[in-house]
């Protein structure tokens, strides 16, 4: 069951979307930390900052687009510890809908660049997405998935996502969290299925 708080404070969001990553320097610019980079990116296109929350335990930005009230988030806990922020965004913020939860999240199986949309499904072994779906009680959730490809060497996942990507792949890696963005749009004006329609065909 998708779980919430029966109380919050202020205004519900229509959507929470949740960038993942690890906070601090030495993170910047990893694969790991795309679902960062996507929300800094909407932030931008959006003139709003991110400020830190801390009973959120993540850096915030709430929006008004397209008549939708939206809350941007990134954790700032480690990846593994996502869901903790996460739970407090949904109580906090009245979402009452998995749908409504929207997760931005670097992915193996995809190639670099490669953007897809998600309803549901497993955590294939991603961290932050276990941790979600620990604390929420669901994993119905949406996922706007970013391929970062796989090491050479299977086992070395973990650190495969902990470094910078090649200058190649951060090109495209670039564009991908520009067509994140975009999928984010979609699902505002048009819902998931539309998103899932629109970018989940496109090309890196």
């Amino acid at each position: 069951m998708f779980r919430r708080a029966a109380q919050r404070r202020g205004t519900s969001a229509d959507y929470l979307v949740v960038g993942l990553g690890n906070p601090g320097e030495k993170f910047l610019g990893t694969r790991h930390n795309l679902g960062y980079e996507v929300i800094d990116k909407f932030a931008m296109r959006e003139s709003v900052s991110l400020d830190i929350s801390k009973p959120d335990r993540s850096r915030i930005a709430v929006i008004h687009h397209l008549d939708k009230r939206l809350v941007l988030a990134c954790p700032t806990t480690f990846m593994n510890l996502s869901g903790e922020a996460v739970a407090s965004l949904i109580r906090r913020n009245g979402v009452d809908d998995v749908e409504r939860l929207i997760v931005v999240h670097d992915e193996l199986d995809l190639e670099p660049g490669r953007v897809k949309v998600k309803r549901g499904g497993s955590a294939a072994g991603h961290n932050g997405l276990k941790s979600i779906r620990q604390h929420v009680g669901s994993d119905d959730f949406v996922r706007i998935r970013i391929g970062v490809g796989k090491p050479p060497d299977p086992r070395n996942g973990r650190n495969w996502v902990l470094k910078k990507p090649t200058q190649e792949d951060r090109m495209r890696l670039d564009l991908a969290a520009s067509v994140a963005v975009d999928a984010i749009e979609i699902i505002m004006a048009g819902g998931v299925d539309q998103a899932m329609n629109k970018i989940n065909g496109l090309q890196s």
